[in-house]
């Protein structure tokens, strides 16, 4: 699409060449042939460090552009991305190609594999599973009934998803009109998972907009979890039923999140840390530490003499 229809399409202006643009894609992956977008104070600093083509901003910003990028200036950045994201999206069904499948695998009638799918040696796929296009299972997996996997994830070794459990699917993510309208962004990545990764049922793992939302090896997920998009969970952590993680939530290794926990966005939970059952992440968390409470959340110890001396208040009173 030339820069001139983006324009046009998101009642932008430009000035500079109106060349081609092939995909969009974030600051820090962007390369001359796309286009990228910035929307606010928060990562304008990244911009300088692009290789992106062109990117949508608002007027404020336009003096960040470096030379050599192609500044497309709209009142709301984010809502010309999502205009754009649909034009722009993956499509749904790739020319069909053949399956690998190994000859030890165990795929059971009402299956269904998409296009260049690969599942690997001594997997077991049970009836009612959808496998999108360019799947990939490593050997030993097992995937209960109604299993979705949807297009381009990927599936370590060894990994057990339970009946029902939705990897890949579009994360909850929108751009607003003045007028109050949702616009849709359509969510060009994936997911990855590591090496014995375990899935429960009904839990849903969202794909990232541009790259992978990663979830490491010997990570353990409970039933009815959600994993918003572009997460990252370390090795070995444990996700009890429940919980809700907020899109870019980043976990260090052997993090525990106790039931119907859940954090905001774009927040870092360190190494070895637990949060207790409710707890509400709602910023950046040290490793190692036990925490409690929602909102604000806080030190587990800390938390209990909070509540105690509370009992004794409501006692008095």
């Amino acid at each position: 699409m030339k820069l001139s229809e983006i324009a046009q399409k998101t009642e932008a202006k430009f000035n500079g060449e109106d060349i081609e643009i092939f995909a969009l894609n974030s600051l820090a992956r962007a390369n001359r042939a796309e286009l990228t977008y910035c929307d606010g104070e928060k990562n304008a600093k990244f911009i300088a460090n692009s290789n992106a083509g062109a990117i949508l901003v608002s007027p404020n910003l336009l003096p960040l552009v470096p030379a050599g990028m192609t500044a497309v200036v709209c009142d709301n950045p984010h809502l010309a991305f999502a205009i754009l994201s649909a034009d722009f999206a993956k499509p749904l069904f790739c020319e069909p190609r053949p399956a690998n499948i190994a000859s030890s695998a165990n795929v059971m009638p009402n299956v269904y594999v998409g296009s260049g799918v690969e599942i690997g040696e001594n997997c077991v796929i049970m009836a009612g599973a959808f496998l999108g296009d360019n799947v990939r299972v490593g050997a030993n997996c097992i995937i209960h009934p109604n299993v979705v996997i949807y297009n381009d994830c990927v599936i370590g070794n060894g990994c057990h998803l339970l009946a029902n459990c939705v990897i890949g699917s579009d994360g909850f993510g929108y751009a607003h009109t003045k007028t109050g309208e949702h616009v849709k962004i359509y969510h060009n990545g994936n997911v990855v998972l590591g090496d014995y990764v375990e899935v429960g049922a009904c839990t849903t793992i969202d794909r990232g907009v541009f790259e992978s939302t990663t979830i490491e090896s010997y990570t353990k997920i409970d039933n009815l979890v959600q994993i918003g998009h572009n997460c990252e969970l370390g090795r070995g952590c444990l996700i009890v039923s429940q919980t809700g993680l907020a899109g870019s939530t980043t976990l260090g290794r052997n993090v525990v999140m106790g039931g119907q926990s859940g954090s905001v966005g774009h927040v870092r939970i360190g190494d070895f840390a637990q949060i207790a059952a409710r707890g509400g992440v709602s910023k950046s968390l040290e490793g190692g530490k036990k925490y409690a409470g929602a909102y604000p959340i806080m030190e587990l110890g800390e938390h209990l003499k909070t509540q105690a001396k509370l009992l004794r208040i409501a006692k008095k009173s």
